[in-house]
């Protein structure tokens, strides 16, 4: 028996596609805003998928991974996909990360149907999506001024969410920890097994991040037999870092960088120069490891004690397999058709 899936009191029948607007709240002129949800919903059985973008409001890439899946029709052929392109819709609609109570929805879950505005939102997504799925994609990017190159950030101690990770064919997974009061922290006690992919710049579509986005979340659901393994092979596999840390501006200054994401880096090579605005020298930013960039700073001025590039560590040989496998992630990026 398939089990009845109700999302925002509207039961969506097996072999369905639907298009839901849950009211989530008022502005002060009135006017509703909704959470936009689409299901896609085979007659068989199966796991039950969301796909997540826009918990933070500036983080614009994953809406256009989300806007591209639903473009494509997915063929769901077993159980359930749901697709979620803006979760925090306050903050998109202000070009903001937060909410208008200055919170962080990524830090606010459970939440409660009594709480904060950003505790009622957390509350409402957990009891209409998170908890009707078995597995989860939140897709994020880096924040306002910083790129991340594409990324898994995972529980990896848990072998199926490992196996996940690994088939969503970037080159790089995190093994992070779990953030009190974040979505992924919350599904993972609820026993939703989530991934979360980081790709590019707040406010900015990176074509990089898109497509490889797409197609990690559609290696996913083919791994899972929701949708039809594709015929193309993915070229790359992905290495586990178990370690990453962000280096930090020893002074204040203006930059001038060295290296960029991607780039492998080793023990004592200079990634940045600090200088006055006269032009002078005054300090350099030293690896003090070897390790890939896996995020950085875009901004050309900087504070004291401000992260500038975030570096992930592995073992030396894998280092060099890493770099080769990122080169093919770029490769594969089909241009956009005119």
């Amino acid at each position: 028996m398939t089990t009845p899936l109700i999302i925002g009191g509207v039961e969506v029948a097996p072999g369905s596609s639907v298009q839901l607007n849950i009211p989530v709240a008022k502005l002060y002129t009135d006017t509703e805003l909704t959470l936009p949800v689409h299901v896609r919903r085979s007659k068989k059985p199966g796991p039950v998928v969301f796909i997540s973008a826009a918990v933070h409001g500036d983080e614009l890439n994953g809406i256009e991974i989300i806007r591209r899946l639903i473009q494509q029709q997915l063929n769901v052929i077993r159980g359930s996909v749901i697709l979620v392109p803006m979760v925090n819709v306050y903050g998109v609609l202000n070009q903001s990360r937060y909410l208008p109570d200055r919170r962080d929805l990524n830090r606010s879950f459970p939440g409660s149907p009594k709480g904060s505005l950003a505790g009622r939102m957390a509350h409402q997504f957990l009891t209409e999506i998170v908890s009707h799925c078995d597995f989860g994609i939140d897709l994020h990017t880096g924040a306002i001024h910083r790129s991340n190159l594409p990324q898994i950030r995972a529980d990896l101690s848990d072998e199926q969410t490992k196996k996940l990770a690994e088939s969503f064919g970037v080159p790089v997974l995190l093994n992070a920890d779990l953030r009190d009061g974040s979505l992924r922290a919350e599904a993972v006690s609820s026993g939703t097994r989530i991934l979360l992919y980081e790709a590019g710049e707040a406010l900015r579509f990176d074509e990089l991040s898109i497509q490889t986005g797409v197609k990690g979340v559609l290696n996913v659901l083919s791994s899972l037999g929701v949708v039809r393994k594709s015929r193309r092979k993915n070229p790359i596999s992905p290495f586990i870092a178990n370690r990453s840390q962000w280096l930090r501006a020893p002074v204040s200054g203006f930059i001038h960088e060295y290296v960029g994401l991607g780039a492998k880096v080793e023990a004592g090579d200079v990634l940045a120069e600090i200088n006055s605005p006269d032009g002078s020298l005054l300090d350099q930013l030293v690896a003090q490891r070897a390790g890939i960039i896996i995020g950085k700073q875009n901004i050309p001025l900087t504070q004291e004690g401000e992260a500038l590039f975030h570096l992930a560590y592995f073992g030396e040989e894998e280092a060099d397999e890493v770099v080769e496998h990122i080169e093919l992630m770029q490769d594969a990026l089909e241009p956009m058709p005119e």
